[in-house]
């Protein structure tokens, strides 16, 4: 699966979450945070997650220790890790993020971060 000009597509990304492409073992996301918003503290307790800062600036914090997170950053989360990134600054985060194995049912999109939360809960629910 070629995934053709990957950075414009979250550059021109405006939704909280798309996934792009989910193969067997791996799952393609880009994201749009919003200024002053964050991706909301959560562990995966079965996912590898790797970010990449496409452009903006924020704040990541994990298993509770913060750091700068800059354009061109990427972070590894590795499964079992509580984390958090947060916008800091006045123009959203534009990221790039995969999960290993996939997290979201194929074709997924989460217009807000309320959309995120509410299709998380029901997934619990079930």
């Amino acid at each position: 699966m070629h995934l053709k000009d990957l950075k414009q597509q979250a550059k021109d990304n405006t939704t909280f979450r798309t996934v792009v492409a989910t193969g067997k073992h791996t799952q393609v996301v880009v994201m749009h945070i919003n200024p002053g918003e964050d991706i909301g503290l959560e562990t995966h307790p079965d996912n590898d997650q790797v970010l990449y800062l496409v452009s903006g600036k924020g704040e990541v914090v994990l298993n509770g220790e913060k750091s700068e997170f800059n354009k061109g950053d990427a972070v590894l989360v590795p499964a079992g890790t509580e984390h958090n990134f947060t916008t800091v600054g006045d123009e959203p985060m534009k990221i790039i993020t995969t999960y290993s194995p996939p997290h979201h049912p194929d074709g997924t999109v989460h217009k807000t971060k309320a959309d995120a939360e509410a299709a998380e809960a029901a997934h619990v629910a079930e």
